[in-house]
């Protein structure tokens, strides 16, 4: 790892962030156009943006789907903030369910999976967890075209 990695892992541990690597338009929670105050062109923008990115929020965590461009694909992803480690995959639902491999997830870590491929924009796209043998859901998020 290099240096300016290191030291920039080691100042987002000591500010109490994380390096999540999700497109800039993505947000810690669901982004509705309803939120705060009036929407100036920037803002309408991105509240647009927000359809590709959607998460919710669980117990132990947050999951969620983007849809990206440049290449084309969607990714799922998980991340674990608290409990024990669980054995789980990530998927995504249009009409039926495409699952990616099992894996171990353990509290401070990351998880994704990402198809690369492309989408149709009159679609809604649903990340999925699978765990412990409950299946969790992001909201759905569809390509703005």
């Amino acid at each position: 790892m290099s240096r300016r990695i290191a030291l920039t892992v080691a100042a987002c541990v000591a500010a109490g962030t994380s390096l999540i690597a999700a497109p800039a338009h993505a947000s810690v929670r669901d982004a509705s156009p309803q939120a705060s105050a009036p929407a100036s062109a920037p803002a309408a923008a991105a509240a647009a943006g927000s359809d590709r990115v959607k998460c919710t929020s669980m117990s132990n965590g947050q999951l969620c789907i983007s849809l990206n461009t440049s290449p084309s694909r969607i990714e799922v992803f998980y991340t674990k903030k608290a409990g024990s480690t669980i054995q789980a995959r990530l998927g995504f639902r249009t009409n039926s369910a495409d699952w990616g491999p099992w894996k171990t997830i353990s509290t401070g870590e990351r998880a994704n999976t990402t198809w690369n491929m492309s989408y149709p924009c009159n679609k809604k796209y649903v990340g999925l967890l699978q765990a412990n043998g409950q299946t969790f859901e992001t909201p759905p998020a569809g390509p703005t075209c």
